[in-house]
């Protein structure tokens, strides 16, 4: 059976990807790496939004260390420059612990999101694959998200209102007033 890996952001987009994969034959399991995330209790509405999901899928949760994004960004910090970099950690840590777990595939996702670059996505995802000898399964899983957040809504499952860094919740701000 074809394992795979699943880099989790956020419960919500979960839903759609998860359904996909296992219908395509895959063992799927998730990785909630994401030192990008900010404050602590963003982080830990995050996280247990994904257990209240309810979804059968076991998520491996590596201890929360924020000072990774920190110093990967520092003097970086611009958008897009610091999404890349961004990116790039949290899936090179999820093709890295495929690797060391024995799965065959790995994948994020940040995939289903329509705010995010799918191209540069694919791209990031496939060197690292190369780099870690794990193969990135690539899938637009766009269609189902407007879908998988109202079913996430309609459960009352927490959906945040940033991709999670400080950066990007100060820009939400500055762009409320």
């Amino acid at each position: 059976m074809k394992k795979l890996l699943l880099h989790v952001c956020c419960a919500p987009c979960l839903i759609h990807p998860f359904e996909v994969l296992h219908e395509e034959g895959f063992s799927v399991s998730g990785l909630f790496y994401n030192p990008n995330i900010h404050p602590f209790n963003e982080y830990n509405f995050r996280r247990q939004a994904i257990a209240d999901l309810g979804l059968d899928i076991e998520v491996d949760y590596p201890e929360y260390k924020p000072q990774e994004f920190f110093q990967a960004v520092n003097a970086k910090e611009e958008n897009p420059g610091r999404c890349v970099i961004c990116w790039e950690l949290r899936l090179r840590k999820t093709a890295n612990t495929a690797k060391e777990k024995g799965y065959t595939h790995f994948t994020t996702t940040l995939l289903v999101s329509p705010y995010q670059d799918q191209e540069l996505l694919e791209s990031i995802g496939s060197s690292v694959a190369k780099a870690e000898g794990v193969e990135f399964c690539y899938r637009d899983f766009r269609s189902g998200f407007r879908k998988a957040h109202d079913e996430a809504r309609a459960k009352g499952i927490y959906c945040q209102k940033y991709c999670g860094c400080l950066y990007s919740e100060i820009e939400r701000s500055k762009s409320k007033k």
